[in-house]
């Protein structure tokens, strides 16, 4: 008659370890996603970009079941603007925010998102963006560049900031100012009498607390996210241009996934664009009221001098092909 052998009380407590070894790492490898998106932006954790960012995250992983990560990384933690344009295509980043910057890929028709005075106000900018003309700026993104729009973001008007008052164009003559790096931007404010300097957004604030440069122009909101209250006392409301960003994806990466997490993107680009469009017309308010606490003050210009202007060196930096979109723009009602 053969006994059962028991297992003594030490060896218990270690096969019992081992189990619970074995099931955490089983979970974890059933845990991994199949998949990790980089999603890289300029802006700061604050900003309304940021937290659409977020957003889309968190909707691409409960559509996707967890297949899908998206990590999102802001304060260009990935890289300058045209870097992370460059790591879309080489595969270090996935996704990023961009506008008027696309230009500069030989994508003439990508500046119109950006054009001074193109767009009206919010209203028309909703049309064109979200309408024919939109997509077929989009299109023409993914077609000649290899990035593909999934979403766009209203952009608050760009205004004028300087330590000193500014009304008229004439008053710009002399004055270094940081601008984007955009050619179409370099015209203008060359045209308008300034001295246009391109540079990275995160150098801005220290080159205006250095008085390298002299003034700056953006949206309320970047204004505020940066701290160039600190060093700007003026603010021109020159709403020299109201644009719109892209929600840009390596459109490479994008064809790698299967068609049910392609939909997944999609999906949840469209929720993160319903998103940051809440977000943006209470944080507009918002910014306006913060810069103004901190002791900016704002100054209205003469609009129509700007325009004329800018139009001027507008129409010179464009083809005929940019100028036939331009007025199809501007014949949106």
């Amino acid at each position: 008659m053969s006994k059962t052998v028991c297992p003594k009380p030490y060896q218990t407590v270690i096969l019992f370890y081992l189990l619970l070894i074995l099931a955490g790492c089983q979970d974890k490898g059933e845990n991994q996603p199949e998949y990790v998106l980089r999603f890289g932006h300029l802006a700061n954790s604050q900003h309304g970009w940021h937290q659409a960012s977020l957003k889309f995250a968190e909707e691409v992983k409960k559509r996707s079941k967890g297949r899908v990560e998206v990590k999102v990384y802001p304060n260009e933690q990935l890289g300058k603007e045209m870097d992370v344009l460059t790591g879309l295509l080489v595969g270090s980043a996935d996704i990023m925010i961009t506008g008027e910057s696309l230009q500069s890929w030989s994508l003439p028709k990508s500046i119109l998102c950006a054009t001074p005075f193109a767009i009206r106000d919010s209203d028309h900018l909703k049309k064109v963006a979200g309408g024919p003309l939109g997509k077929e700026i989009e299109q023409h993104i993914l077609d000649v560049a290899g990035f593909r729009p999934i979403a766009w973001f209203e952009r608050g008007a760009r205004n004028l900031t300087a330590n000193r008052p500014i009304r008229h164009p004439d008053e710009l003559q002399g004055m270094i100012l940081r601008v984007p790096a955009v050619s179409l931007y370099v015209d203008t404010w060359s045209a308008l009498g300034a001295k246009p300097t391109p540079m990275a957004f995160s150098e801005v604030f220290t080159a205006l607390q250095q008085s390298t440069i002299h003034g700056q122009e953006n949206p309320f909101a970047l204004i505020k996210d940066a701290g160039l209250y600190e060093v700007q006392k003026y603010c021109m409301l020159t709403e020299h241009v109201k644009s719109w960003a892209y929600v840009v994806m390596s459109n490479k990466k994008y064809e790698m996934l299967p068609p049910d997490l392609q939909q997944v993107i999609d999906e949840a680009a469209a929720v993160m664009q319903e998103y940051e469009h809440e977000l943006f017309l209470v944080q507009e308010k918002k910014d306006y009221q913060f810069l103004l606490d901190q002791g900016m003050e704002f100054i209205e210009v003469d609009k129509e001098a700007f325009r004329k202007a800018a139009n001027k060196a507008v129409m010179e930096a464009f083809d005929a092909d940019q100028i036939d979109l331009l007025n199809r723009i501007q014949q949106v009602p």
